[in-house]
């Protein structure tokens, strides 16, 4: 099996993983704050991951600090507004919106690269607009606040795959990793202390069972995979990937929330798939 291959397999179990954890992050929500939510499980990750890959945190260097501290400063970007986001819309709309991302990660990629965009990823991002408008804009044609924290954290995502595909190939992918996630968590963990609620220590299992889904598996483990199979697949290959996971993201939702999209959402839906798929090929 070819390297790229074996790649693109590990990213798809990845986004699978993710789809998840939009039906898990909202159940926790009820019970826990935005920021001691996302504190608890990047630094669960964090430790988990550092012990388990202690080898490679001995070699981290001045560069693999830079890169982890700037790339985890993006991260947590992404994640602030897209756990934000949920406390206002539902767990399939916040999947489709931060998908929007892989739409943006070729545009900004070719900005860089001061390169125009192709045709058909023009035609895709005119397919996301229409669609993220027609799943998220009210009668009034308002955006929901929720909507459009998630819209945020969707451009948050898409540099954050562009500055892991930028840096991945010069240090260690794993240290890289490891880093970043430690930097979401002690900044989630600054933001929960400088709030107006109290930091709360979870009492039921289901909240820590989620934080420990979301922490070793879709954390720990999604971004150690991602850092590691980048070396071998682009960045626009692999937002092309990600499309899978807002599709995740709403079976999940409605097999687990009982989730519902409208006409105007599923037809939303697909507009913004189709277009990630024309932005990517």
């Amino acid at each position: 099996m070819k390297k790229q291959l074996k790649a693109d397999l590990a990213l798809l179990l990845v986004t699978v993983v993710w789809g998840t954890t939009f039906v898990i992050t909202k159940n926790a929500l009820k019970d826990i704050p935005t920021y001691n939510f996302l504190s608890l499980r990047f630094i669960l990750a964090f430790l988990f991951s550092a012990i388990f890959f202690y080898k490679n945190m001995k070699n981290t260097n001045t560069k693999t600090l830079l890169y982890g501290t700037l790339i985890g400063s993006v991260l947590f970007a992404g994640y602030a507004f897209q756990t934000l986001g949920l406390n206002y819309t539902t767990a399939s709309k916040s999947g489709f919106i931060t998908g929007f991302s892989v739409v943006i990660v070729p545009i900004v990629s070719a900005l860089l690269l001061k390169r125009m965009p192709k045709g058909s990823s023009i035609i895709g991002v005119l397919f996301a607009i229409v669609g993220l408008g027609l799943m998220t804009l009210n009668t009034d044609l308002t955006f929901n606040i929720g909507d459009f924290y998630t819209l945020l954290c969707a451009f948050a995502f898409a540099f954050h795959i562009i500055l892991v595909g930028k840096y991945t190939t010069q240090v260690d992918s794993i240290a890289l990793a490891v880093i970043q996630i430690g930097v979401v968590g002690v900044l989630s963990l600054i933001f929960s202390f400088t709030t107006s609620k109290p930091f709360i220590i979870p009492t039921t299992t289901d909240i820590w069972i989620g934080i420990f889904i979301t922490g070793i598996l879709a954390t720990s483990g999604a971004y150690i995979i991602q850092n590691t199979m980048q070396k071998f697949t682009s960045p626009t290959h692999t937002a092309l990937i990600y499309t899978a996971e807002p599709v995740f993201s709403a079976i999940f939702a409605f097999i687990l929330l009982g989730e519902v999209m409208s006409t105007k959402g599923i037809i939303g839906s697909i507009l913004i798939v189709m277009g990630m798929i024309l932005a990517e090929i």
